[in-house]
């Protein structure tokens, strides 16, 4: 399909009814978490605007980027790729391989320079000249670079892309880094975790092609919409956690209770994603729903910041509900720890009185 047809066009040639596209752009407006009056405005922008070209990399990483992304279900990742992109080149989702699919990178680059959008998947190696990643026989930093110096925006999926992640865990023999320590000259949209979730993937592009500008970011470059809250925040265990409540143990009594699991080592009280709203395999579940603390894996250098299963102690940042990392960034600082063993002790005092005065009265 050309990349110069609008997103209506094609859905028109798939057979889908005005209804139907209607029905999308609404639901397209829910996951972005836009009200309905800006459900015409993405239909209008569907009808006019062509299909964006996009070229996927992959460097150092796992691809659970894409395992992710493939897993969309608002939109569907078919309807993504099939009618809202032009998905000109991604090494794990396109037919061609070899010498093909290098010929394809370069037209697209040809093409649609300063046009397209650029989506990294994995970081560079800086040691060895790069060598320590090689794709297409060229080093990764090599095809990164060239690729960026086209593209009208780039966005990092994942931690990998995002702050390095595991590959940039110390010691970091290769020196991984970033892409954002590599390209400095274009806006870069950060959408961490291990990995993301598949509908903050789907819903900040969905949000780019229908209104041709980047979503507002939070200071660390992710998108507000879906990093603006804490886990914390919107867990469904934080009223154990008000109440004092708290898993001692793997697999104890409290935890069998679904009791809060801070004293495990949860990050929640310090990560901003979407897990706890969102939530993951169309939206069943996340982790510590399913009874494993959340690990930060959406925050700077979380690798670094184990272990993963002891109590925080020690970490610089505000402890309000519904705070968000815009705050932090304002200088709000206070330390996590005490101000969650404070609060604990004011509970468990609070329950003594309680029992005591239950006494008395008997």
């Amino acid at each position: 399909m050309a990349s110069n047809e609008s997103f209506y066009d094609v859905f028109r040639q798939q057979g889908i009814s005005r209804r139907s596209f209607n029905k999308f752009c609404s639901i397209t407006a829910a996951s972005l978490g836009l009200g309905p009056a800006f459900a015409p405005r993405i239909a209008h922008a569907m009808e006019t605007k062509r299909r964006t070209p996009v070229i996927w990399l992959n460097g150092l990483e796992c691809t659970c980027c894409s395992e992710s992304f493939i897993r969309s279900s608002h939109p569907l990742v078919s309807d993504m790729v099939l009618s809202m992109l032009s998905l000109d080149y991604s090494e794990v989702l396109m037919a061609a391989a070899g010498h093909q699919a290098e010929a394809a990178l370069q037209e697209t680059l040809r093409d649609n320079y300063g046009e397209y959008i650029l989506a990294v998947e994995g970081n560079p190696p800086l040691n060895e000249d790069g060598m320590f990643c090689i794709v297409g026989g060229r080093p990764f930093l090599e095809q990164l670079q060239e690729m960026a110096a086209g593209a009208k925006a780039v966005i990092a999926w994942g931690s990998c892309a995002s702050n390095g992640c595991v590959q940039a865990a110390k010691p970091n023999p290769t020196q991984a880094t970033p892409i954002h320590k590599v390209i400095r000259d274009k806006p870069i949209i950060k959408i961490p975790g291990c990995p993301p979730i598949a509908e903050v993937m789907t819903g900040v592009v969905t949000y780019m092609l229908t209104f041709g500008e980047i979503p507002p970011l939070d200071r660390l470059g992710r998108p507000k919409m879906f990093y603006g809250q804490r886990i914390h925040d919107k867990c469904y265990r934080r009223p154990h956690f008000d109440a004092g409540q708290f898993a001692e143990a793997w697999d104890d009594e409290n935890s069998r209770k679904g009791y809060c699991l801070y004293k495990m080592g949860c990050r929640g009280p310090t990560t901003y994603n979407a897990c706890s709203t969102v939530r993951w395999n169309d939206g069943v579940s996340f982790p510590i729903q399913s009874g494993h603390g959340c690990i930060g894996c959406s925050e700077e250098n979380f690798w670094d910041n184990g272990p993963f299963y002891e109590r925080l102690a020690k970490i610089n940042t505000p402890f309000f509900v519904e705070s968000d990392a815009d705050r932090i960034g304002l200088g709000a600082v206070a330390v996590v720890g005490t101000a969650i063993a404070a609060h604990t002790a004011a509970s468990a005092l609070q329950r003594a009185r309680s029992n005591s005065n239950a006494a008395k009265s008997e």
